[in-house]
């Protein structure tokens, strides 16, 4: 039982009071909330997480991070649900997330050194001439935030998730380390898109993915794709919200101009037959937020919002 005199008592984690507990309550808004992330490096540890990821690969971890940084990609840690295969190869992924070019490669991962051969391959553009990797595929891979050394909403939230989606698409789920907003958890990434969910119970996991298999995205719970910045993530949000396409191709960006007074209209593509694209003109705004956005944050903090401003059709 808690002793109520320990003062190291409010500190212990509840899940009633984490991060994404307190984020629920207050409503905050998922909107243009995806970090960008228009390529990937995934790598299969099957042992223990630290908080900072990468130091799972104890000799080449450094290394990885500063070439993925060089590269434009961003390192992740993957694992299957549940107990793992440890006579099973590991394995790793590249993902591009670009807009026409949304693809995963495969490739085995006899040991961390070999990241190091797949980032030169990666820099001297010769990826065909590893005998590993697999050809480009556009099947769908499903991310979950689990990484609770990171934040404990993760883990809790997220594992759940993670095994409903394990039980409905077992080669397809993996378990991720830490990839941003984790007062949203569970949280989930579906690539090659890059599209960042966040609040997702177990139900609504399978809901998500069932969706993207008919080339749909679920808005309620979409925070953005990683592929656009945020001001296109908002302009996209609020095009599907006016009755524009929900279909994962679409909406996207061919002008973004910057306006005054932190305004941005954005210009995005349409599948109506009426008209060709869609004017979108956002507004973004800095809220001071007396809370933590992560287990271990401080308060106050500021949280960047985004409103509409105006939106039009364009062409005919």
């Amino acid at each position: 039982m808690t002793n109520p005199l320990d003062p190291a008592a409010d500190r212990r984690y509840r899940p009633d009071t984490g991060c994404a507990a307190m984020a629920l309550q207050r409503g905050d808004s998922l909107v243009a909330t995806a970090p960008p992330a228009e390529r990937w490096l995934l790598i299969e540890v099957r042992t223990a997480w630290p908080r900072q990821a990468v130091a799972a690969l104890p000799e080449v971890g450094a290394e990885v991070a500063r070439r993925c940084a060089e590269l434009g990609y961003r390192p992740v840690l993957i694992r299957r649900h549940g107990r793992p295969d440890h006579t099973a190869v590991r394995r790793y992924a590249l993902a591009d997330c670009r807009p026409g070019r949304e693809s995963t490669r495969w490739g085995e991962l006899p040991s961390d050194d070999h990241l190091l051969t797949v980032l030169d391959a990666l820099a001297a553009n010769t990826l065909d001439a590893l005998p590993d990797l697999q050809a480009p595929s556009a099947e769908p891979v499903y991310l979950v935030c689990t990484h609770g050394r990171h934040d404990a909403c993760c883990a809790v939230r997220g594992r759940p998730v993670a095994a409903a989606l394990s039980g409905a698409y077992p080669d397809r789920t993996w378990e991720c380390s830490h990839i941003g907003g984790d007062r949203f958890a569970g949280n989930v990434v579906v690539l090659p898109h890059a599209l960042f969910y966040g609040q997702v119970t177990p139900a609504r996991a399978v809901e998500v993915a069932k969706h993207h298999a008919e080339n749909r995205v679920v808005p309620d719970l979409l925070r953005g794709s990683g592929a656009f910045s945020p001001p296109v993530q908002a302009a996209q949000h609020y095009a599907r919200a006016a009755g524009h396409s929900l279909s994962v191709n679409a909406l996207h960006p061919t002008h973004i101009r910057q306006l005054s007074n932190h305004h941005y209209k954005v210009t995005l593509t349409t599948t109506d037959p009426a008209t060709s694209q869609v004017a979108v003109e956002v507004s973004v705004h800095f809220d001071r937020v007396d809370a933590r956005l992560t287990c271990s944050g401080k308060a106050p903090v500021q949280v960047r919002r985004f409103a509409l401003e105006g939106i039009e059709l364009v062409g005919g």
